[in-house]
């Protein structure tokens, strides 16, 4: 296993996937061979979505399967959260994502034998999710029991153009003979029961896990309405608790020279339109599905059955041809925005792709609602909303789709007034964002890796700065964003407080960094950092709002009661933020005490206590030095400009090895600054399990939905990491390190308007605009300027330092004999022996007791270019 704690070990160029069965192809994730073994993880990685409406790879049979899916973004139930021992603050109302009626379901009988996949006899199976028209294609041809083979194809799209929309196609051919053939189309409330056949989804087997979502235990769908005529159907609900209303709506039609009948039928969970057709060979039955799905947060269900009834339409006037060249409109614009290419490993481009599309999926049209941790893919995270869209996806909509970015943003600022209100219940002043919600309410019920990661207001504030350098709508942070950042910063500025004698310097106590498995620490360096950088972003942004725009700067004053010397307030708690330093170790610890800790020893844990928070209680993980996810070293990435190389260098060397990958939010986070600070074949390995986080499966939870965060990272360590952008302070500068093994690397950007395409060779780095004005770079120091017709091209010695020796498996010693630090290291066994004498420590070299002095010095700092000690 390698160190980087993800079981992806061997060559960076390894490719973790089953190509006999998933063929290479840079624009489409094939499936050629049909398997049970691994359901959930194909259901997710084939789901078709657009950000507001999700569609899960079921098959259109509706068995086997492990968890049915069909979820609108906030579309949620809530319940009370009960505390086995309640306290003051404790979150109160959980929110969990809803399985709305399930459209997809498409029965296949021919000679009253049904298509089922997982005992069928397929002479050809085929199904690929095409990531340049966005339509998920099947095609199968099957051996029925009675010796006849039939042809079945099918198509399934959730529209980019009609947020609402989704369309699906099922065509049935006999190739050997005539035979009686039944289609039954279905519109199924799964969310209250277990399924049409009464049997429990294997997503409902699942042992412990805190990733995945909660069940009811009540009935969570109240029927409202149910109708269906010859060709239309519709079913609507409202929600027990939350009293969101939905309504789906369904057409049909068929066309075939074959004679048919048709019957129709609705009741409260299931409509069903069903087509008995006398098929003959060769004759094809073609079945079309329209369906509009439209939701809210209390409007009448009549009125939402209204509008399905007018989208529907609307296709019927316009044709369902029309629906999927507008899909493929879309996505030509998207990708022509968007698209990263990389030469010479069609594995590696097919991979990217299928992940930047997976953000087109979670962010393409959310509109009025944020981006949930799993998009619309599956109800792991339960639906909720965390830090990730800011830190992870908003970089990527920021520089390519900038709409969907402000759309984010905004979705933020409606949330104020439950931010305020929660920071009031922590006695706080200004606003304190949740750590995970749908609806502005803290849903987390674990305040310790919850509520305490009190930085999900600076990821916020950092994302708002990013989203207006890069794009230039400084109206939209005059208007609504000046909230967000003077809110965030008031909380910040009550939070912390002054310590010291002769310089006192500002302290934050009792948070939690991005590092789950140190909770409630004092001056945690994530924290501190970002908090910084909110504290300044508000007093700048205050300051030029008051030179640029004084009436919207009066109405800012009025309205949030700001005054002067708060703003100077937030510039000094800047100005003075404690970050911690370690100056015998020679790296930032990552909170106050954090280096006082002993050192879980990763290479010495079984494979089988992995991901660590699933095999042991916090209280064990938090007295080590462990880390779920980079910390630190995503400080260094997002404030890097704070932070010297020898500073990265130094952090990334000791953390590197104690992080065990255990959250997928890390591995491309070490990437971005292996690659900066010259471990580039690191980099690459690091990158690759990112890549494959959901495609291969490489954290056994694929089956939960799209890690939507780890798609977005893939997109950061592309442009970030191989293509070294930074664009601190407004600034775009780059500094390239293109892996050896990539021939080329392109991608896109929007930069305040302008579309630049960005070329990097071994031996040049080269920006053209094709859409705009001109834009100024900084390369290595050196500032150029490219302009429509006129490239610019600059040449690269190198691609930055190169370090070649491995990375040890513990913790970097002190620097000098007199500053030596002795750690002991171990992994907590329950088995251990004890000594009478009651040391119990968990040395190297025996178990027991203290080491040797300076045993085991794991390696010595050494510089860019030396030997391995």
């Amino acid at each position: 296993m390698s160190h980087d704690g993800t079981g992806f070990a061997g060559s960076a160029r390894r490719d973790p996937v089953d190509r006999t069965r998933f063929p290479v192809d840079e624009w489409r994730w094939t499936e050629t061979g049909y398997s049970n073994d691994d359901l959930g993880v194909t259901e997710t990685v084939f789901s078709v979505g657009n950000g507001y409406l999700g569609m899960r790879g079921n098959p259109e049979e509706g068995r086997e399967t492990h968890a049915h899916g069909t979820f609108i973004n906030g579309f949620h139930e809530t319940w009370r959260i009960r505390h086995a021992e309640d306290a003051f603050g404790f979150a109160t109302t959980g929110q969990t994502i809803v399985n709305v009626p399930d459209v997809k379901t498409i029965k296949l009988y021919v000679d009253d034998e049904p298509l089922l996949l997982s005992v069928a006899d397929l002479e050809h199976y085929e199904r690929s999710l095409d990531l340049a028209d966005g339509v998920l294609r099947r095609s199968l041809i099957w051996c029925t029991p009675s010796g006849k083979r039939v042809r079945v194809e099918s198509q399934r799209m959730v529209s980019f153009e009609q947020r609402h929309l989704a369309v699906m196609t099922f065509e049935v051919t006999l190739l050997d003979g005539d035979a009686p053939v039944a289609i039954s189309s279905q519109v199924l409330n799964r969310q209250d029961g277990q399924d049409e056949y009464f049997v429990k989804a294997a997503a409902m087997g699942a042992g412990f896990d805190p990733r995945k979502a909660s069940t009811f235990n009540d009935r969570v769908l109240l029927p409202q309405s149910h109708w269906c005529s010859e060709r239309r159907a519709i079913l609507g609900y409202r929600c027990a608790s939350s009293g969101m209303t939905v309504a789906v709506a369904v057409d049909h039609e068929i066309r075939t020279d074959n004679a048919f009948e048709e019957l129709a039928h609705a009741e409260e969970d299931l409509a069903k339109k069903v087509y008995r057709v006398t098929a003959r060979q060769g004759v094809p039955i073609t079945i079309t599905k329209v369906a509009a799905y439209h939701s809210s947060r209390g409007v009448p269900v009549r009125e939402l059955v209204d509008r399905g009834r007018r989208t529907l339409d609307r296709v019927r006037e316009v044709g369902v041809d029309e629906v999927f060249r507008e899909q493929r409109r879309w996505l030509d614009r998207f990708w022509a925005d968007s698209d990263v290419v990389v030469d010479g490993h069609p594995e590696v481009q097919q991979a990217i792709r299928w992940n930047l599309f997976q953000l087109a999926q979670a962010a393409g049209r959310v509109e009025q609602a944020g981006i949930p941790a799993k998009g619309v893919t599956g109800s792991g995270y339960e639906g909720h909303y965390f830090w990730d869209t800011e830190t992870y996806v908003l970089p990527f909509l920021s520089y390519t789709s900038p709409w969907m970015a402000r759309g984010a943003l905004r979705f933020r600022y409606q949330m104020l007034p439950a931010a305020r209100r929660r920071a009031r219940e922590l006695s706080q002043s200004g606003a304190a964002f949740p750590w995970r919600t749908i609806n502005g309410e803290e849903a987390s019920a674990y305040y310790a890796a919850g509520t305490a990661q009190f930085h999900i207001n600076a990821d916020i504030a950092y994302a708002l700065s990013k989203y207006v350098s890069a794009t230039g709508d400084e109206d939209f942070m005059m208007r609504e964003g000046i909230d967000v950042l003077v809110e965030t910063a008031r909380m910040w500025a009550d939070l912390g407080f002054w310590l010291g004698r002769r310089e006192p310097k500002f302290h934050i106590h009792g948070v939690t960094g991005p590092d789950e498995y140190t909770t409630v620490v004092n001056n945690n360096l994530f924290t501190n950092v970002m908090a910084r950088d909110n504290l300044r972003q508000a007093a700048r942004w205050s300051r030029i709002l008051q030179e640029r725009r004084p009436m919207d700067y009066a109405r800012m004053v009025s309205r949030l009661e700001v005054d002067e010397e708060e703003i100077e307030e937030w510039a000094r708690c800047a100005q003075g933020m404690h970050i911690p330093y370690d100056e015998a170790m020679g790296v930032h610890p990552q909170d106050q005490h954090f280096l006082e800790r002993e050192v879980w020893d990763l290479a010495a844990t079984p494979a089988d206590k992995r991901p660590l928070l699933l095999h042991y209680h916090p209280l064990v993980i938090y007295r080590f030095q462990v880390l779920k996810q980079a910390d630190v070293v995503a400080a260094l990435f997002l404030q890097g400009d704070l932070f010297s190389v020898e500073e990265k260098r130094a952090d990334f060397e000791y953390y590197d090895p104690i992080t065990t990958g255990d959250s997928t939010l890390s591995a491309v986070v070490q990437s971005i600054i292996a690659a900066e600070v010259g471990y580039q074949d690191l980099a690459l390995r690091y990158f690759h399990t990112g890549l494959y986080v959901d495609l291969a499966d490489l954290h056994r939870n694929a089956a939960d939905g799209v890690h939507i965060a780890s798609c977005g990272g893939v997109w950061n360590a592309t442009v970030y990491g191989f293509g070294g952008m930074r664009d601190h302070n407004g600034t775009l500068t780059f500094d390239p390190r293109l892996p050896a093994a990539w021939p080329r690397m392109e991608f896109r950007l929007r930069v305040r308007g302008s579309r630049v395409v960005v070329e990097l060779l071994p031996e040049s780095i080269s920006f053209t605009v094709v859409e705009g004005g001109p834009v100024e770079f900084v390369v290595r120091g050196e500032r150029v300027q490219a302009a429509p017709g006129a490239p610019a091209v600059v040449a690269l010695e190198g691609q930055g330092p190169l370090i070649t020796r491995e990375l040890g498996t513990m913790p970097l010693v002190g620097r000098g004999d007199e500053h030596e630090m002795v750690y002991t290291a171990g992994v907590p066994d329950p088995h251990r022996r004890a000594r009478s004498n009651g040391n119990a420590g968990n040395g190297p070299t025996d178990g027991y007791g203290p080491p040797a002095a300076t045993v085991p010095p794991a390696r010595t700092p050494v510089g860019p270019g030396e030997p391995p000690v």
